[in-house]
């Protein structure tokens, strides 16, 4: 049981199935720099930025996405890990944010349908159903259906990535299931309408997820770790709920899974960003407490409840609820070192101003791009500036995003590569 693995207190170790011994109960929870350097591969930015993060006093460093497949990015300025990508610059990544005694997770993802209509690549999805956001839905690809064979070929690119993650210093990877990204895409019985082994019962939209679990095993040490990012509930009726929540991490923990990281919502119900449909949750610090207590009773891996953790008091909380560890995110990007603020009794220097506008997705598109903005000005040695407004931080966050862009299409011309290639 969870409550078995939770010592008391944020600040005491945790040893994992795999034996790695994680420093601390409080994770520096993934958000999604980009910022890509040449080449899809981090640059001197990320690593003073992890840097940073690991000088703070958290006991676990999560990346943000990693991408498996260099045709599918959640974005233009997203890092690429395959085959072909050069491990230098991701064992300097690994050693910046190891360098203070932290250890450091690569959250490991393909973004599925949710590509922006505007990439080059490929948008695929476990069915051809199209991301919905109203009136702002044609900033998505049309998706096309995954064969099996691109339904195979993906689980080995996650291997290689998780793999060559390794080879690179990094303690462990974390495959991001949840946000509504393809491995939540093919959970979800309002996205995955397949007939076949990948569609039907949860076991079978599961199966994805579970194979590229055990295939990552395979090809990793014993002590790597290997966590899962999970959606406690997408939010939307008739979706992925609580009980299928609880299902799936029953079928993790048999094929050598480590932690789960209870997360919820997507693009078209935005939870994460802290505006969730769950009326019982919405005005709750930590969005997904009250669905991760319930995990946490059955479950017999250990979870990492993120989403709007900021004061000690909610991190306290959470462990109260025996699960094992406490993610934050936005708080670092506004006070990096929180956890040894905590420690000495103090609290964060700032929070971000709550977006309220009544659009929920451009809401949460701004409030990303003001979390970005922070971390563009700690990578470049500056600090955070949490006063921005918001429709500023979006307007920037567009200009480095239309750069990107650029950068990113040059960069997958010049591979050479057809864009429907499935080879891994």
């Amino acid at each position: 049981m969870t409550n078995d693995l939770r010592a008391d207190g944020l600040f005491t170790p945790l040893q994992l199935r795999s034996g790695q011994i994680l420093p601390s109960r409080i994770a520096k929870a993934a958000m999604e720099e980009g910022m890509a350097g040449a080449g899809q591969v981090p640059d001197d930015r990320l690593i003073n930025l992890y840097r940073r993060w690991g000088a703070g006093g958290t006991g676990l460093l999560i990346t943000g996405n990693v991408m498996v497949h260099a045709e599918a990015l959640t974005g233009p300025g997203g890092i690429v890990l395959d085959s072909s990508a050069p491990l230098d610059p991701f064992a300097r990544w690994a050693q910046a944010g190891k360098s203070a005694g932290a250890r450091i997770w690569m959250q490991i993802n393909h973004p599925g349908r949710q590509v922006q209509a505007n990439m080059p690549g490929v948008v695929w999805g476990p069915s051809n159903i199209a991301v919905d956001i109203g009136s702002q839905s044609k900033r998505f690809g049309k998706p096309v259906a995954m064969t099996p064979r691109m339904i195979e070929d993906t689980i080995l690119r996650f291997a290689t990535t998780a793999e060559r993650a390794e080879q690179a210093g990094f303690d462990g990877v974390e495959v991001h299931a949840a946000h509504g990204y393809l491995l939540s895409q093919f959970l979800s019985p309002l996205v995955n309408n397949r007939t076949d082994q990948w569609g039907g019962s949860l076991e079978n939209r599961a199966r994805l997820l579970i194979e590229i679990v055990r295939t990552i095993r395979t090809v990793v040490s014993p002590e790597f770790a290997v966590a899962v990012k999970l959606n406690s509930a997408d939010f939307q009726r008739g979706g992925f709920d609580a009980d299928d929540a609880r299902k799936v991490i029953a079928l993790l923990e048999p094929v050598g899974a480590d932690l789960v990281e209870i997360s919820g919502g997507s693009y078209e119900s935005p939870a994460m960003t802290g505006r969730p449909a769950d009326g019982r949750t919405a005005a709750r610090e930590a969005y997904f407490l009250d669905l991760a207590t319930e995990l946490a009773a059955t479950s017999a891996l250990p979870l990492m409840l993120t989403g709007g953790i900021s004061r000690i008091e909610t991190a306290d909380q959470v462990l109260a609820n025996h699960v094992a560890m406490v993610g934050i995110g936005t708080a670092l990007a506004v006070t990096p070192d929180l956890a040894h603020r905590w420690r000495e009794g103090l609290g964060a220097t700032a929070v971000l101003r709550a977006v309220t506008w009544k659009n929920k997705q451009l809401a949460a598109a701004a409030s990303m791009a003001m979390v970005r903005y922070q971390l563009r000005r700690m990578a470049k040695g500056d600090n955070p500036a949490p006063r921005v407004p918001a429709a500023w931080a979006l307007a920037m966050d567009q200009r480095v995003q239309r750069r990107a862009l650029r950068n990113y299409a040059r960069w997958l011309a010049s591979r050479q590569k057809p864009v429907t290639s499935v080879g891994v």
